[in-house]
C-alpha cells in the first residue's frame, strides 16, 4: 500500500474561471466607421487625391472599398502592468488589427476592456507589433530612456506610434515579409520574390534582414556571425534567402531562425555589433568580385542605398549611370511583388524619367497618405526618408541587363564614375551570433521538420529555462533546455526533449506550459516534466472527467454526470497496445500504468465541439480555441495561495537536489489542484499531509495530523473537504471522489472519538491525551524508509526551521510560524533533537506541551538519512542571537537562505552594523554574520549584489554608524512599511538610529532615504518641484498662484505674476511692492495736469498739454525696461496661449474732466519712430517674465508671432527676452533663418543677441556662422558686400563677444581689437554711429578675453594691451594687417582723421576692453595707466565722461582694494582735484568748470566700483558709503551748483550712483533707495532726458529684482554683462543709439542668480518664516562669522558660504554643508528657492507666535512635571500635524461612555501621546503600547506564546546597553522617559514572585522531567526566556548541590547567563541542596 503513494496516479487538475472570449478589438471595431470613411474618399474629386496620378488614385480607392468586405483579422494579449497609488496593478492589454484599424485596449478582472488608443490608417494594416525603442537621453548618458510604441506595418510604410504621443512614419524600401520586436528595436524581413535570383550578382544575394533602431534611424542590414568549425568563423550579411525568422524575444535577446532548404532550426543571439565586425563588414574589397564580402558589399549595394541622397533632381544625377537599356527594359519586369510606393512619390525618380514606371497600376498597394507624408512634411519624414528609399533602386530593377553587368565589369569606366563619389556605406547595428543549432535529421527514414508554427521560453519550478518550438509536422514540441554562463551574457543550450504535441503554451507566472496532445486532451508540464491533465469543466473533451460546474459559465453547458467504467477501459488497453505510453517515455522505466484509473484517453471524438488550438497565453491564463469556432479563456491555478505554503515550498526547493524537488512540488501541485481540492484555508493541513506523507509518515497514525484533515467536527462520515465556494456541483460527484483510489489510499480507517478544529492552538480532548500517553511502541508510528523524501528530513527539518525564525521576524507573518511549529517539534522529536524541541516550547508553551507523540527510528534508518553538515545540536535562535548582540558577547554567524530569509539578513546585518559597530558589516565583512546555505538548488544566482554604499570612511561614533544603517537599508528597499512588520524590541534599535538620522539629517539623502527617516520636509526637497507651476501647480501640491483681482486694468501691467506670499512674508510690514507695480505700470494713460493760465489760448493750452505729456512720454518709454528686471522669471506660460504683452500706452488724461490727451492729433512735432525702441523694450520684459524651468518650444515662439507688423519690434524684443533666459536654443535653425531673411532690423537684432546670450560661452560653429554673416570684418575680404544695418552689425559684434566669452579665442580677438579702431570708409560706410560700433568692439574683445589678463595664451604678439592703451591716449594709427587691408585703402570722403587714432571715438571701448581683460586680476602695472591724469594740463585734454570709465576699469582691475568706504572713494581723485575743489582761492590758471566735473566724474567712477564689487551683497557699509554720495549729488541739483557741473553731468552721475546703490541691494527691496527712485520718478522736467528715466527705472528694476527673489552675481561673467548693461552714457531720445546699443541695457539679466531662500511648511504648503543660521568661509577680511538670518532670506554668494542652516527650536535641523558641494543648494535656489521645513510638534510657527509663548512644552519650564498634568489631549491638533497621534488623541483618550477603561488607562494612555509629541517621536506610540500590553499580559500570567518577553528582553538590554555607556548616549536614546523602568520593575516582581512560589516547576524542568500543560508551564517559559537563561534540560546534576555562591557561579560560567539573571536562579540552585529556602531575601533585593 505505502508504494502506492509516490506513483504518478493518473491525476487531474481543474482549470478555474471559465469564460467566452472575444476580442474586445472585435467589438470596437464593429461600431467604427471606416468603411463610411471610404465611401467618402470615393467621391471627391480626382484632382484631391494626391497621387503622382490622379484617375488611378480613384481605381485605387474603389478597389479597396471591395477589399474591406472581407478584412482578416488577427490580435495578441500581452501583460501591463502599471503601478496606481504605490500598488502594482496588473491587467491584459490587447492589439487587434482588422482591415486598415489597430485597437489596443486593456482590461483586467476586475475591470472592463476599454480602448486606450485606436489607429486608422490608409491601406490595409500587415501586421502590428509593440516594440520599444531605445531613446538614448544625452550625448554621455549610458542608461538609455525606453519608450513603448506600437508599429503598423502598411505595404509601403510602418507607422509608429509612442505612448507618449510622438508619430513616426518610416517609408519602407521594400516588401516586408515580417517584422519583429527586439530589444534593440525592429528587425525587417524582406520579401524573397523569385526575381532576386535574377537581381542579383551570382554569388552575392542582397541582405533579407535589416535592423531599425529607432524610427527616425536609417534601415540598415543586419549582419551575421555563423558558428564556424574554425574560430573567426565569417561576419557577413545576412543574405541567404533560406532563413526564415520564427522568433524574436528581447530577454534574453535571441531570434530563433528555419533553414527552409535544411529543415532545421537555428537560434543566435542578437547583439550590437563590435567595432571589428563593422570594419570587416564595410572594409574595401580587395578581392576578386565572387565572395559575398567583395565588391557586393561596398560597392553595388551602397551606391544604390546612397541614391537617393540627391533628392534635388528628380531625373538627375542618379540616373547616369545606368545605361540606355534600363528605361524600356523595365516596362514589362515591373510587376514583381518588390514594388516600392516610393518609386512613385515624385520625390523619387531616380531611376529614369521613363512614364511606365510611375503609373499606378503596377502598385495597387500605395497609400496616399503615405506618399504625402513623404513628399510634403519636411519635419517628420525627413530624415527616416533618405535612410529608408536608399534601398530602392536595387531592389527595383529586374534588368539584368545595363544595370548590373555595368557594376559587375570591374574595368568599366561608368562604373567607377558611379561608385566613387558613393562609397560611404551603410553601417550595421545589430550582430546575429549563431548559438545553437538544430542537428539535420537523416532524411532517409524520417521526413523534414516542418517550419515552427510557435516558438516561446519558458522554465520549469525549479528555474531550469527552455525555448520551445512547435514542429507541427511531427505533432512535436521539441524543448531546449538553455542556461546562463557565469558571466550572464552568453547562453548555453543544452539538451533537446521533445513532447508530443499538437499545440502548446507557455504559463510565465506558473513556471508551466500547456500542451494540448494529438488526442484533444490538456496536459500541463512545467518544464519537460508532465504535472497532469487539465480538465475544463463544462468541455466534454476527449478527456472524461468531472467536477462540479461553475455556475458563472457564459457557454450553455450540460451538466457532466460521472461517466461509466467499462468503456474506458478497453479503450485505454487498446490505446496502449497500440502506441508506446509517451508519459513512460518521459518518465523512465520505472513507471507502472494503472489501468484502474478512468480519467484517461478516449480516442474517438465526439459529437461535442473539441479543442483546437491554445493562444494568447497572459501570467496563468490562455486562451481555448473550440473546432466550432468559439474560444475560451481559461484560468490554470497557481501551486499555492497560502503565503505560507509558498515559503516552505521555496524552501523546499532550495535545499533539495533538482529531481527530488521536481518531485515534491509536482506531487503537491496535483494533491492542491485536484478537482473540487480544498479552500483557501485548509491548504495548510493538507499541505502538511502530503508533506510528511512523502518524508515517510503515516499521517493516519498521528494524532494531530489525524485531526488536519477535517474542517467539519463530529460528523460521523468521513466528510469530504469542501469544494471551493465558487464551485457548487452535483452529488455524484463527491460519491466518486469518495470512492476515489486517492481518497482510499489517504483515510484507510474511520476516527475514533470526536474531532477537534484545529486552528493554530490545539485543543486536546481527554481521549487523544491517554491515546498519546500510552506507550508509542505500535509499529505504526515508525517512518517508512522508501518515501522519497526520507533520506532528506534533516536537512528539510533545518531549512523549515530557518523559515520559522524567519517567520517570527514578520508581524504579519507570525501566525504561519505557530502552524508551523507543529510540524517542526514532531521532526526534532522525531530526530531527537532535545534543545529544538524545547526551545518551541519556550516560544509556545501551551502548544507545544499538548504534542507528546513521537516516532521510533532504528538505527539503521537513522544512518540510512542525511545529515547535513550545517545541522547542529544547538538550534539557531534569531531573538537570542540578537540578544547577544546587545549584550555585546562575541556571535556566530546565523544560517540563512539566499532569497528565502531575506529578513533575517536585514536585521542581523543592521544589528551587526549599528549595534556590534563594524562598519563593512554590509560590505566586506558580510560572512562574519551570515552563514549561507548552499544546497542541491542553485547556490547563489537569487542573492542580490551587495551595494557598496560610499567608500568614505566614517570615524565610528554612533551617529555615522545610525547615518549608515539608514542608508544601507534604504538601499536594500527597505521601507516605513516593512519596519512596522518587525516586532517592537527587534524594531528599537533601527528606530533609534532612525531618530538620530531624523535629528541631524545629512542634506543630500535620496528621496527613499528621507522617507524611511520620516522627514517629509527633506523627502519633498529631493522631489524637485518649483514654486508656482503655471496651472497646473495645484496637482503638484505647492500652487503659490497671484490673486487675481477684478479689475480688468489691474491684470494688463504685466506685474500681476509675482508670487504675493513670498513677496508678503519679505516686505510684510508695507506695501512697497504695490508702490513698484505702481511706478512701472506703462499700460495705463498718465495724469497731464498743466494749469491754463488767463493769457493761453485754448489751442497753446491744447499744445502745452501735448508737450507735457511728450515729456511724460519719454518716461513712460523708458520704463519696461526696468519692468524686465522686476518681474524677471516671474512666469510659466501656458502652451496653448500666447504670452500676454501690456499695452505700451502713450495716451494722457487731462483733469478735471479726464480729456483724452494724444500725441497723434498733429497739433506738435513728434519725432518719428518715436516708440520703436520702447516696444522692443517692451517685449524683452514681457519676454524676461517667463521663467527658465518652463515648458517652451520652437512651436510656441512661432505661435507668438503678432499678425500685425508695427508689433514686430514688441516680437524682436521677446525674442531677444527668450535668448536672455535659454530658451531661444529650442528655436528651430529653420525659423531662426526665417526670421533674419525678412530683413527687419529689430528682430535681427533681438535674435541675434538672443542666441548668443542663450550659447554664452560654448563656442557654438553654428552660431559664430550666424553671427558672422552680419559682421563685414569676419567675412572673406572677397565675399560680396552685404548691406547690413548699422545696429545690427553692433549686436552681432557683442554677440561674438557673447558666444566666445572667457575662451580667449585668438582670431576673434584679433579681429576685434582691428575693429576697436575701424576707421571709416569712403562713400557714406561706417561714418554714423561710430562710438557704438567701437565701444561693441571694445565690450566683445574684454568679453572674449575676459579675466585672461597676461595669460592671453598665443596672443602675445598682437600686443592687446598697448594696441589698447594707444586707442585709449591715442597717436599714430598703425597700418591695417590681415584680411581687411583691401578695405581701408581710400579715406572716407566725409570725416578727416588723417593718421591719427580718433581718441573719441576708440578710448570708451579700449577702456572697458583693458577693465575686462585684466578683471580681478589686481595688475597693477596696467592699473597705473588709467590713472587720471595729476595736472589741470592733461586733464583738459581728456573728456570728464572717460574718466569715469577709467576710474571704474582701474578699480575693478585693483578689485581687492575696493573698501566700501567714503575715505577709499576720495581716495581716487588726483592731488590736483582734491586740493582745489571747495577752495575759495582757485588760481587764474585752473579751470573750474574742468575741475569740477572731473571731480563729479571721478567720484561716480569709483562709486560704481563699489557697486560691482559688493553687488548683490547688501553690505551695510557700502551701502552707508553710496547713499551718503547720492544724497550729496542730490543736494548739487540746484540751479548755482548746475551752472558750474552742467545738469548733463550731474544727471550722469547721479544716475551712476543711484544703480551702484542698486546693484548693491538688488533684490533687497530697500526703502531708502527706493525713495530716491521715486523721488527722481516724479521729475519730468525739461533736463530729464529718456536716457536718465531708463537709468532711475533700471535702479528700480534691479532694487527688486526678479520680485526680490534674484539678486546679482559678481562672477568674472555677470561683471562683463553688468558693464554692457550699465554704459554710463545714456541715450538722449527714444531712438538715440548713437554711443551705446540700447538693447545691451537688457544683458543685465545675465548678472541675475536666484539666492531667495523660501522655507515652505511641508504640511501645509505654504511659505513660512524660519531661523536660518548661515556661516561664512574665513577670508582675508574677517574670520569665519557665523550670522542668524530669518528666512525666506537672500543668501550671500555661495563661494563664501560655509554652511547654512535651519536652526531649531521651531522646526527640525537641516544643514547644508557647502564645503562639499554647492550643488544641491543651488539646485534649491534655482527652483524658486523652495526649502521644506518640517514644524516641530508642539510648536506653531513664527507668523502665530512670534515670541514662542505659546508652545506645548513652554508650560513644562516652571514645573517638572505639570506638563503631563496640564496636557489636554483634546489640543493636540493644534501641535502636531501627525494624523496617527490625531485619532489615538481622539480614540484612547478621552473617557467615553461605551468605554470601559479605567481612569488610570486613560491616564497612562495620555503620557504616551504626550511623550510621543515631545520627544517628536509618534512613531513609538505603537511600542509604547506593545510594552504595556506585554506587562499586563504578564501580570494575569495569560501569555500562549512568550513572543513579548522576548520583545521586552530585547528592550531591556538596549536600554542598559546605553545606559552603561553612560549619560552620554542617552540623549540619542529613544527610550528617555521613565516609562520603561516602571514598565522593566513590574516585570521583575511578577516573575520574581512567581519564582519564589514556584520554584519546584523550575526544579523539575531542570532534571528533564516531563512538563504538564498549565499556566505554569507558560509561566516557566516566560521566566526562562526573559532571563535569557539557556536550554538547562538534564543539567541538574552540574548544578544542584552547590554549596556556595562561588561554586555556582564558577560551574555556571559555561552557560553564558547574565549575571544578574544568575542571581535570580541562587534560591533553586542553592536550595535544592540545603532545604527550601536558605536565601529568601535574596533574589528581591538583587538587580
Amino acid at each position: 500500500m505505502s508504494e502506492v503513494v509516490y506513483e504518478e496516479t493518473a491525476t487531474m487538475i481543474a482549470a478555474g474561471e471559465l469564460q467566452s472570449f472575444v476580442p474586445f478589438g472585435r467589438e470596437h471595431c464593429r461600431n467604427h466607421p471606416n468603411a463610411f470613411n471610404l465611401q467618402l474618399r470615393e467621391l471627391q474629386p480626382a484632382s484631391e487625391l494626391w497621387s503622382s496620378d490622379g484617375a488611378a488614385g480613384l481605381v485605387g480607392s474603389l478597389q479597396e472599398v471591395t477589399l474591406q468586405e472581407r478584412d482578416r483579422e488577427c490580435w495578441q494579449l500581452r501583460k501591463g502592468c502599471v503601478g496606481v497609488g504605490g500598488e502594482e496593478v496588473e491587467f491584459e492589454e490587447e492589439l487587434y488589427t482588422a482591415g486598415n484599424m489597430v485597437v489596443w485596449s486593456q482590461g483586467s478582472r476586475s475591470q472592463a476592456s476599454s480602448v486606450y488608443k485606436a489607429f486608422t490608417v490608409d491601406s490595409p494594416v500587415q501586421q502590428a507589433l509593440w516594440c520599444n525603442f531605445a531613446v538614448p537621453q544625452n550625448k554621455k548618458a549610458v542608461e538609455e530612456e525606453m519608450e513603448q510604441t506600437v508599429c503598423i506595418v502598411q505595404s509601403s510604410c510602418v507607422n509608429v506610434h509612442s505612448t507618449t504621443g510622438k508619430d513616426f512614419i518610416s517609408p519602407l524600401p521594400f516588401q516586408l515579409s515580417n517584422l519583429w520586436a527586439t530589444k534593440f528595436g525592429l528587425l525587417l524581413e524582406r520579401k524573397n520574390p523569385a526575381s532576386d535570383a535574377l537581381l542579383s550578382p551570382p554569388g552575392e544575394p542582397l541582405p533579407t534582414v535589416f535592423s531599425m533602431l529607432h524610427p527616425l534611424d536609417e534601415i540598415a542590414p543586419v549582419v551575421c556571425k555563423p558558428a564556424g568549425l574554425f574560430e573567426g568563423s565569417r561576419v557577413q550579411y545576412v543574405s541567404d534567402s533560406t532563413m526564415k525568422i520564427v522568433f524574436s524575444c528581447c530577454q534574453p535577446s535571441i531570434v530563433v531562425s528555419y533553414d527552409t532548404v535544411q529543415g532545421t532550426h537555428s537560434v543566435w543571439a542578437l547583439r550590437k555589433v563590435t567595432h571589428d565586425e563593422r570594419s570587416t563588414v564595410l572594409r574595401c574589397p580587395v578581392e576578386p568580385v565572387g565572395t559575398p564580402l567583395g565588391l557586393m558589399t561596398s560597392g553595388f549595394l551602397t551606391s544604390h542605398l546612397r541614391n537617393v541622397s540627391r533628392l534635388d533632381s528628380p531625373g538627375g544625377s542618379g540616373a547616369t549611370g545606368l545605361g540606355p537599356g534600363t528605361g524600356p527594359s523595365c516596362g514589362g519586369g515591373c510587376a514583381s511583388p518588390l514594388h516600392y510606393s516610393a518609386l512613385h512619390s515624385h520625390q523619387n525618380r531616380i531611376m529614369t524619367s521613363s512614364p511606365g514606371l510611375h503609373s499606378r497600376v503596377h502598385s495597387p498597394s500605395i497609400s496616399n497618405m503615405a506618399a504625402l507624408s513623404r513628399s510634403h512634411s519636411p519635419g517628420m519624414a525627413a530624415p527616416s526618408f533618405s535612410g529608408a528609399a536608399r534601398f530602392n533602386t536595387s531592389f527595383h530593377t529586374p534588368s539584368p541587363r545595363g544595370h548590373h553587368s555595368l557594376l559587375l565589369s570591374p574595368n568599366s569606366t561608368t562604373n567607377e564614375s558611379v561608385l566613387v563619389p558613393e562609397m560611404e556605406p551603410i553601417i550595421p547595428d545589430l550582430c546575429m551570433e549563431q548559438l545553437w543549432s538544430e542537428t539535420a535529421t537523416a532524411s532517409s527514414h524520417r521526413e523534414m521538420s516542418s517550419q515552427a508554427s510557435k516558438v516561446f521560453l519558458t522554465s520549469d519550478l525549479c528555474e531550469n529555462h527552455y525555448l520551445c518550438f512547435l514542429v507541427e509536422s511531427h505533432q512535436q514540441l521539441r524543448c531546449v533546455k538553455f542556461i546562463e554562463s557565469n558571466d550572464t551574457s552568453q547562453l548555453i543550450f543544452a539538451s533537446v526533449t521533445s513532447i508530443p504535441a499538437k499545440d502548446a503554451e507557455p504559463l510565465q507566472s506558473i513556471d508551466a506550459m500547456l500542451v494540448l496532445e494529438a488526442s484533444g486532451s490538456l496536459v500541463l508540464y512545467t518544464g519537460v516534466t508532465r504535472v497532469s491533465k487539465v480538465f475544463v469543466p463544462g468541455l466534454l473533451s476527449p478527456t472524461f472527467s468531472l467536477s462540479n460546474q461553475p455556475p458563472h459559465l457564459s457557454t450553455p453547458v450540460e451538466n457532466i454526470s460521472t461517466p461509466a467504467n467499462a468503456a474506458s477501459r478497453h479503450i485505454r488497453r487498446l490505446d496502449e497496445a497500440s502506441m508506446p505510453s509517451p508519459v513512460s517515455e518521459l518518465r523512465g522505466p520505472n513507471t507502472k500504468h494503472h489501468e484502474a484509473s478512468f480519467l484517461e484517453d478516449y480516442t474517438f471524438q465526439q459529437a461535442t465541439s473539441y479543442i483546437h488550438a491554445l493562444r494568447d497565453p497572459v501570467c496563468n491564463r490562455v486562451t481555448l480555441e473550440l473546432s466550432n469556432g468559439t474560444m475560451l479563456r481559461i484560468s490554470i491555478p497557481e501551486i499555492a495561495t497560502s503565503e505560507l505554503v509558498r515559503k516552505c515550498l521555496q524552501a523546499i526547493r532550495f535545499i533539495l537536489p533538482k529531481e527530488a524537488a521536481m518531485k515534491v512540488l509536482v506531487k503537491w501541485y496535483n494533491i492542491y489542484n485536484a478537482p473540487g481540492g480544498p479552500s483557501a484555508h485548509a491548504e495548510w493541513n493538507l499541505f502538511v499531509t502530503c508533506f510528511m506523507t512523502l518524508m515517510g509518515y503515516n499521517t493516519e497514525r498521528l494524532a494531530w495530523t489525524r485531526n488536519l484533515h477535517f474542517e467539519v467536527p463530529l460528523s460521523p462520515v468521513i466528510a469530504a473537504k469542501k469544494a471551493r465556494p465558487s464551485d457548487g456541483g452535483s452529488d455524484e460527484d463527491w460519491e466518486y471522489l469518495l470512492g476515489s483510489h486517492y481518497h482510499r489510499q489517504m483515510i484507510s480507517q474511520p476516527v475514533c472519538g470526536p474531532v477537534d478544529s484545529y486552528s493554530g492552538t490545539a485543543v486536546t480532548t481527554d481521549t487523544e491525551v491517554l491515546s498519546s500517553v500510552s506507550p508509542p511502541s505500535s509499529p505504526s508510528l515508525r517512518l517508512d524508509s522508501s518515501a522519497p523524501l526520507f533520506h532528506h528530513i534533516p536537512a528539510l527539518f533545518y531549512v523549515l526551521h530557518l523559515l520559522y525564525q524567519e517567520l517570527q521576524l514578520d508581524e504579519l507573518q507570525r501566525a504561519g510560524a505557530s502552524s508551523l511549529v507543529c510540524l517542526l517539534q514532531q521532526l526534532a522529536r522525531d530526530l531527537q533533537l532535545e534543545e529544538y524541541v524545547d526551545l518551541y516550547w519556550r516560544d509556545y508553551p501551551s502548544l507545544i506541551s499538548s504534542f507528546t507523540e513521537s516516532c521510533l527510528m532504528d538505527q539503521a534508518q537513522i544512518g540510512q538519512m542525511q545529515r547535513p553538515s550545517f545541522l547542529k545540536a544547538e538550534p539557531p535562535s534569531m531573538f537570542s542571537w540578537l540578544s547577544s548582540c546587545l549584550r555585546g558577547e562575541e556571535v556566530l554567524p546565523f544560517p540563512f537562505l539566499p532569497g528565502i530569509c531575506q529578513r533575517t539578513r536585514l536585521l542581523v546585518l543592521s544589528y551587526a552594523l549599528y549595534i556590534v559597530g563594524d562598519e563593512n558589516a554590509t560590505s566586506t565583512d558580510v560572512s562574519k554574520y551570515l552563514a549561507k546555505l548552499s544546497a542541491g538548488q542553485k547556490s547563489c544566482a537569487s542573492e542580490p549584489a551587495y551595494k557598496r554604499q560610499s567608500s568614505v570612511k566614517f570615524d565610528l561614533s554612533s551617529e555615522n554608524l545610525a547615518e549608515k544603517l539608514v542608508v544601507w537599508l534604504t538601499s536594500e528597499g527597505f521601507t516605513l512599511k516593512d519596519l512596522e512588520s518587525v516586532p517592537f524590541g527587534v524594531a528599537l534599535p533601527i528606530r533609534e538610529a532612525i531618530y538620530r538620522c531624523r535629528e541631524q539629517p545629512c542634506s543630500d539623502w535620496s528621496e527613499e532615504v528621507c522617507l524611511l527617516i520620516g522627514r517629509q520636509d527633506l523627502t519633498r526637497q529631493a522631489h524637485k518641484m518649483t514654486l508656482a507651476k503655471d496651472k497646473a501647480s495645484v496637482s503638484s501640491g505647492l500652487s503659490l498662484e497671484p490673486p487675481t483681482t477684478t479689475e480688468a486694468d489691474e491684470e494688463e501691467d504685466g506685474m500681476s505674476d509675482i508670487i504675493q506670499e513670498v513677496t508678503g512674508l519679505i516686505w510684510s510690514q508695507d506695501l512697497r511692492v504695490h508702490e513698484v507695480r505702481r511706478l512701472l505700470q506703462s499700460s495705463r494713460p498718465v495724469r497731464v495736469s498743466v494749469v491754463q493760465l488767463p493769457e493761453v489760448s485754448d489751442h497753446e493750452y491744447i499744445e502745452e498739454k501735448e508737450n507735457k505729456l511728450l515729456q511724460l512720454c519719454q518716461r513712460t518709454m523708458a520704463l519696461p525696461v526696468g519692468r524686465g528686471l522686476f518681474t524677471l522669471f516671474s512666469y510659466h506660460p501656458v502652451p496653448t496661449e500666447p504670452l500676454p504683452v501690456p499695452k505700451l500706452n502713450l495716451t494722457g488724461r487731462a483733469p478735471p474732466r479726464n480729456t483724452m490727451v494724444d500725441l497723434n492729433s498733429g497739433n506738435i512735432d513728434v519725432p518719428p519712430n518715436m516708440t520703436s525702441w520702447s516696444s522692443f523694450h517692451n517685449g524683452v520684459a514681457a519676454g524676461l517674465k517667463i521663467a527658465p524651468a518652463s515648458q517652451v518650444d520652437s512651436a510656441w515662439i512661432a505661435y507668438n508671432k503678432p499678425k500685425s507688423p508695427e508689433l514686430a519690434n514688441e516680437y524682436a524684443g521677446f525674442l531677444m527676452a527668450l535668448g536672455l533666459n535659454g530658451h531661444l536654443t529650442k528655436l528651430a535653425t529653420l525659423n531662426i533663418h526665417d526670421y533674419l531673411t525678412k530683413g527687419h532690423e529689430m528682430t535681427s537684432i533681438g535674435l541675434l543677441l538672443g542666441v548668443a546670450s542663450a550659447k554664452l560661452g560654448t563656442m557654438d560653429m553654428s552660431i559664430t556662422r550666424l553671427l558672422s554673416i552680419h559682421i563685414p570684418a569676419l567675412l572673406p575680404p572677397t565675399s560680396t558686400e552685404l548691406d547690413v544695418p548699422h545696429n545690427v552689425q553692433v549686436a552681432a559684434v557683442v554677440g561674438i563677444g557673447l558666444v566666445y566669452q572667457g575662451t580667449g579665442h585668438r582670431h576673434n580677438a584679433e579681429v576685434l581689437l582691428a575693429e576697436i579702431g575701424r576707421p571709416p570708409g569712403p562713400e557714406m560706410e561706417y561714418c554714423t554711429d561710430r562710438e557704438s560700433y567701437s565701444l561693441a568692439a571694445g565690450l566683445a574683445l574684454g568679453m572674449v578675453c575676459l579675466g585672461h589678463g597676461s595669460n592671453l595664451i598665443g596672443m602675445t604678439d598682437l600686443n592687446v594691451p598697448e594696441q589698447l592703451y594707444q586707442y585709449m591716449v591715442g597717436g599714430h594709427r598703425r597700418a591695417q594687417a590681415g584680411a581687411n587691408r583691401e578695405r581701408h585703402k581710400s579715406p572716407s570722403y566725409q570725416i578727416k582723421e588723417g593718421d591719427t587714432i580718433n581718441v573719441d571715438v576708440t578710448c570708451p571701448g579700449a577702456t572697458l576692453a583693458l577693465a575686462m581683460i585684466y578683471l580681478k586680476t589686481n595688475n597693477r602695472s596696467i592699473a597705473d595707466w588709467l590713472k587720471a591724469p595729476d595736472t589741470m594740463f592733461l586733464l583738459d585734454f581728456i573728456k570728464p565722461e572717460f574718466l569715469l570709465l577709467r576710474t571704474l576699469a582701474r578699480c575693478i582691475i585693483m578689485w581687492d582694494e575696493i573698501l566700501p568706504n567714503a575715505a577709499w572713494v576720495s581716495s581716487n581723485l588726483p592731488q590736483i582735484i582734491q586740493e582745489n575743489i571747495g577752495n575759495a582761492s582757485v588760481s587764474e590758471d585752473m579751470n573750474l568748470e574742468t575741475l569740477v566735473q572731473a571731480h563729479d566724474y571721478i567720484i561716480a567712477g569709483a562709486c560704481m566700483a563699489v557697486g560691482f564689487r559688493f553687488a548683490g551683497s547688501a553690505n551695510s557699509d557700502a551701502f552707508d558709503c553710496l547713499y551718503k554720495f547720492a544724497r550729496r549729488f542730490m543736494k548739487g541739483l540746484t540751479p548755482a551748483a548746475a551752472a558750474v557741473t552742467g545738469h548733463y553731468n550731474l544727471h550722469t552721475c547721479l544716475s551712476m550712483i543711484l544703480l551702484s546703490l542698486s546693484m548693491v541691494m538688488a533684490g533687497s527691496g530697500n526703502l531708502k533707495v527706493l525713495q530716491l527712485c521715486r523721488f527722481l520718478h516724479k521729475r519730468t522736467s525739461g533736463e530729464m532726458i529718456y536716457g536718465f528715466h531708463m537709468a532711475h527705472h533700471m535702479a528700480l528694476g534691479l532694487l527688486f529684482l526678479g520680485g526680490g527673489r534674484y539678486t546679482l552675481s559678481t562672477s568674472n561673467s555677470a561683471i562683463a554683462a553688468l558693464l554692457c548693461a550699465l554704459y554710463p552714457h545714456f541715450p538722449a531720445h527714444s531712438t538715440d543709439n548713437r554711443y551705446h546699443l540700447q538693447a545691451l541695457r537688457h544683458l543685465a539679466v545675465l548678472a541675475a542668480e536666484p539666492r531667495l531662500l523660501v522655507p515652505v511648511d511641508v504640511d501645509s504648503l505654504k511659505p513660512c518664516y524660519a531661523l536660518l543660521e548661515v556661516t561664512y568661509k574665513e577670508t582675508q577680511w574677517y574670520e569665519e562669522t557665523t550670522v542668524e538670518l530669518m528666512a525666506p532670506t537672500m543668501l550671500p554668494e555661495l563661494h563664501l558660504l560655509k554652511r547654512v542652516k535651519v536652526k531649531g527650536p521651531r522646526y527640525w535641523e537641516l544643514s547644508i554643508d557647502l564645503s562639499k558641494e554647492t550643488q544641491h543648494l543651488k539646485s534649491i535656489l534655482s527652483r524658486d528657492g523652495v526649502l521644506y521645513v518640517k514644524l516641530r510638534a508642539g510648536q506653531l510657527p513664527y507668523k502665530d507666535d512670534p515670541q514662542g509663548w505659546k508652545s506645548l512644552l513652554a508650560s513644562t519650564v516652571n514645573h517638572r512635571n505639570s506638563g503631563v498634568r496640564a496636557f489636554k489631549p483634546e489640543a493636540i491638533s493644534t501641535f502636531t500635524s501627525e494624523p496617527a497621534l490625531v485619532s489615538f488623541a481622539e480614540f484612547f483618550c478621552k473617557a467615553s461612555d461605551g468605554m470601559k477603561h479605567r481612569e488610570d488607562t486613560l491616564t497612562l494612555f495620555s503620557a504616551m501621546l504626550y511623550e510621543c509629541v515631545t520627544q517628536e517621536s509618534p512613531e513609538m506610540l505603537p511600542t509604547y503600547i506593545a510594552i504595556e500590553q506585554a506587562v499586563g499580559a504578564l501580570r494575569r500570567s495569560d501569555l500562549p506564546q512568550t513572543f513579548p518577553l522576548w520583545q521586552m528582553r530585547l528592550v531591556v538590554e538596549l536600554w542598559d546597553s546605553r545606559v552603561l555607556r553612560g549619560p552620554t548616549s542617552r540623549n540619542g536614546a529613544l527610550l528617555t522617559s521613565e516609562f520603561l523602568p516602571v514598565m522593566k520593575n513590574m516585570m521583575d516582581v511578577t516573575l520574581d514572585n512567581w519564582l519564589t512560589d514556584n520554584s519546584s516547576v523550575l526544579r523539575s524542568y531542570m532534571r528533564g522531567e516531563a512538563l504538564t500543560k498549565d499556566t505554569q508551564s507558560t509561566m516557566l517559559a516566560c521566566f526562562l526566556v526573559y532571563r535569557s537563561i539557556p536550554c538547562l534540560r538534564n543539567t541538574h546534576t552540574q548544578l544542584e548541590g552547590c554549596t556556595s555562591l562561588g561554586d555556582m557561579l564558577l560551574r555556571c560560567s559555561h552557560l553564558g547567563i547574565p549575571l544578574r539573571d544568575l542571581m535570580r536562579l541562587v534560591p533553586v540552585l542553592l536550595g535544592s541542596a540545603s532545604g527550601p529556602q536558605t536565601l529568601p531575601g535574596l533574589s528581591q533585593h538583587v538587580y
